[in-house]
């Protein structure tokens, strides 16, 4: 499976991105999908996830400001990102879990000006 992750990008603060995550295989069998961010020299980090069924889980530090949702139609993962604040600028990358296997794409840079 291939993960390729788009729309990082440098936005102001309380500003709003949506990151995107297209896997190059049917997603429907994708267990779980998610999110990861690394800043600058810290370890990388859950973000959110969502399975198959749609249920998600978020880090305390995005609860209220984030929503993952997913569309297996499109095989694709979503993260919408609003109040965006400085300390949310990272390197986001997308996971994907099988039963068997896990999978990562190249991340994407996100930026938050102060």
């Amino acid at each position: 499976v291939q993960l390729q992750a788009s729309g990082g990008g440098l936005v102001q603060t309380g500003g709003s991105l949506t990151l995107s995550c297209a896997a190059s295989r049917n997603s429907a069998r994708l267990n779980v999908m998610g999110w990861y961010r690394q800043a600058p020299g810290k370890l990388r980090e859950l973000v959110a996830t969502i399975t198959r069924g749609g249920n998600t889980n978020y880090a305390d530090s995005v609860k209220g400001r984030f929503t993952i949702s997913r569309d297996n139609a499109k095989n694709t993962v979503y993260l919408q990102m609003k109040s965006l604040k400085p300390e949310d600028t990272a390197v986001y990358y997308c996971n994907a879990e099988t039963v068997s296997d896990n999978y990562w794409g190249q991340g994407t840079l996100v930026t938050v000006s102060s």
